[in-house]
């Protein structure tokens, strides 16, 4: 048998065995040539160009691998570029020199508490949590101070505590109030350098800055489209790079640090509840999740996402937002359904608030507030505009809907609604919303007087109430008098209009869903034996996190601290 035959023998075992397995191997995605041209050769190969593949790289670089960085993308950055850039990390540095012991034992019960409601038990060595899922926690609190630390040593980015800048206040923790976080404030940083709404940029610019000065490779423009696998190892990439193809040999790993399918419209209607729109790139369609597949990779929470309302109408223009309505800002304002009533506390964070849009009325059979309705008056309008998604004067925004009474702006907006109908699943007000929505107004300024809401409890938390302060700012020049009632949070409306409106609907800053990694950041295959060179972080595999935003920064906390974890890990793999 000639060399040929052999390797088409070989390769035809390998397939067959891939099936038997239950493996997607294919001719096309799992690349066994007989040819074994690159064109270049390097250890690790680091994909995305947000801050987990950048820390991947960084990590790898300084475990002493020889590292390459691709971006489908012409600049580096992602998701991170266009976020605030504060880093979720507990028992940091800050902590530390400020005498805060946040000890494991307690920031392990906040996270499994936040991320696992339904299985967390104090009383189990797991905190009810399984083996695998605790250590996925457990990873991220071991490295995530260490990773800080470490891109500090090698003067990669130096971090300081992120203060609420319109306050000059340490930012709480979005579950701040639970009896299992005893570190409440405290555990968010940001870059030294370019800090508020511009910090990402100035994390992302810093990243990348270190890499370039260390003159590793980078490619833009350069889309990976499968992995070379050998004997079951992945040993690199196939790649479209400005129009051409490439393939890179990857001697120790391939870790994909890119975004997630937040702009991927098939994917989304598949795995998504709803999702308009997203702050992600356009490059954020989920690129990983087929070519893993195509590895042998096994799916974990595909459903989870970074969630924030946004504005209706800008998501149906265009899904790739600058920015979504992260918070609330404003007193005499509230969120109502289609139905005129509250359903949730306006000022809780972003993650959380926008879940209440998927409760399912069973009797009714819908989603009643798969809409929301931000209502304010004229107070809010000239007390906070500029603060987003208000803006700084009323006739400067396309999607502000007004009435000169309630009434009036129940029709504007079932007008508005009717001429959305085909983009919204139909939603309308209810016959009677104008009618519930007094009695929710009077409702409401009966809360603002008495400082207590006694549905949602607004204002209760630290978090609604600092962030309030942070979000919104009096607009320089406003006539409006300061909030005398005894919940800052609350005001009661204006016994006469104007009054406002925007429709909000779900969105996102990204998904988190995808392949599932160990506390390794190993991407595992359908056995949950790990795929040998594959890695991953970031908003492209099953966040360890699932669905909980532990606090400012919670993205960026693990997509650093895993991908670390990854890049470590990858320049140790034996050569192949």
């Amino acid at each position: 048998m000639n060399t040929k035959d052999t390797l088409k023998l070989n390769r035809r075992k390998m397939l067959a065995a891939a099936t038997a397995a239950g493996v997607g191997m294919t001719l096309s995605s799992v690349a066994a040539e007989a040819e074994e041209h690159w064109d270049h050769d390097t250890d690790v190969v680091c994909v995305g160009g947000g801050a987990a593949s950048c820390s991947a790289a960084i990590a790898a670089l300084d475990a002493g691998a020889r590292v390459m960085l691709l971006e489908k993308l012409p600049l580096l950055g992602g998701t991170t570029a266009k976020s605030a850039g504060v880093v979720w990390v507990p028992n940091n540095f800050v902590l530390r020199q400020n005498g805060v012991e946040d000890r494991k034992e307690d920031a392990m019960k906040y996270m499994a508490r936040y991320s696992y409601p339904l299985e967390y038990n104090p009383g189990s060595p797991t905190l009810g949590l399984t083996p695998f899922n605790y250590a996925l926690i457990e990873a991220f609190y071991d490295n995530a101070a260490k990773t800080i630390d470490r891109l500090q040593e090698l003067g990669v980015v130096k971090f300081r505590e992120f203060r609420l800048w319109q306050v000059d206040q340490p930012c709480p923790d979005y579950a701040d109030h639970l009896p299992e976080n005893k570190t409440p404030v405290g555990r968010s940083l940001e870059s030294a350098v370019g800090w508020g709404p511009g910090g990402g940029a100035s994390l992302a610019g810093q990243l990348e800055a270190w890499l370039r000065a260390k003159k590793v490779p980078i490619l833009t423009k350069t889309r990976v489209t499968r992995l070379v696998v050998r004997d079951g190892r992945v040993i690199g990439i196939e790649a479209d790079s400005k129009g051409k193809p490439l393939r890179i040999r990857a001697r120790r790993g391939v870790v994909f640090g890119t975004g997630g399918y937040a702009q991927n419209t098939e994917l989304v209607e598949r795995h998504q509840i709803a999702l308009y729109g997203a702050c992600a790139g356009p490059g954020a369609t989920g690129d990983f999740i087929g070519i893993a597949q195509e590895a042998g990779a096994k799916m974990g929470a595909l459903g989870t996402a970074w969630r924030s309302p946004v504005l209706l109408e800008e998501a149906l223009q265009n899904r790739v937002l600058g920015i979504g309505a992260f918070w609330m800002p404003g007193d005499s304002m509230i969120l109502v359904n289609k139905y005129g009533k509250r359903c949730v506390d306006e000022k809780r964070p972003y993650n959380v608030r926008t879940q209440a849009h998927f409760h399912y009325d069973s009797t009714r059979e819908e989603y009643p507030n798969h809409l929301m309705f931000m209502l304010f008056d004229q107070r809010t309008l000239d007390a906070f505009g500029g603060d987003l998604p208000l803006p700084p004067w009323q006739t400067e925004h396309p999607y502000l809907l007004r009435g000169e009474s309630w009434e009036a702006l129940a029709s504007a907006l079932s007008a508005k609604l009717q001429s959305l109908e085909g983009k919204t699943g139909g939603v309308k007000l209810s016959a009677d919303f104008a009618d519930s929505l007094a009695a929710t107004i009077a409702g409401f300024n009966d809360y603002a007087t008495q400082g207590k809401d006694s549905e949602f409890g607004r204002g209760n938390q630290l978090y609604d109430r600092r962030w309030h302060l942070m979000v919104s700012a009096r607009r320089q020049g406003t006539t409006q008098p300061e909030n005398p009632y005894p919940n800052i949070t609350m005001h009661p409306f204006e016994k006469k209009g104007p009054y406002y409106a925007f429709i909000l609907a779900p969105g996102a800053l990204d998904t988190s869903g995808g392949p599932l990694i160990n506390e390794k950041a190993q991407v595992l295959a359908h056995d949950d034996a790990p795929i040998p060179g594959l890695y991953g972080a970031g908003n492209c595999i099953a966040a360890p996190s699932r669905g909980a935003y532990y606090g400012a920064g919670g993205t960026i906390g693990p997509a650093l601290t895993f991908g670390a974890i990854a890049g470590r890990n990858a320049a140790r793999e034996t050569p192949a």
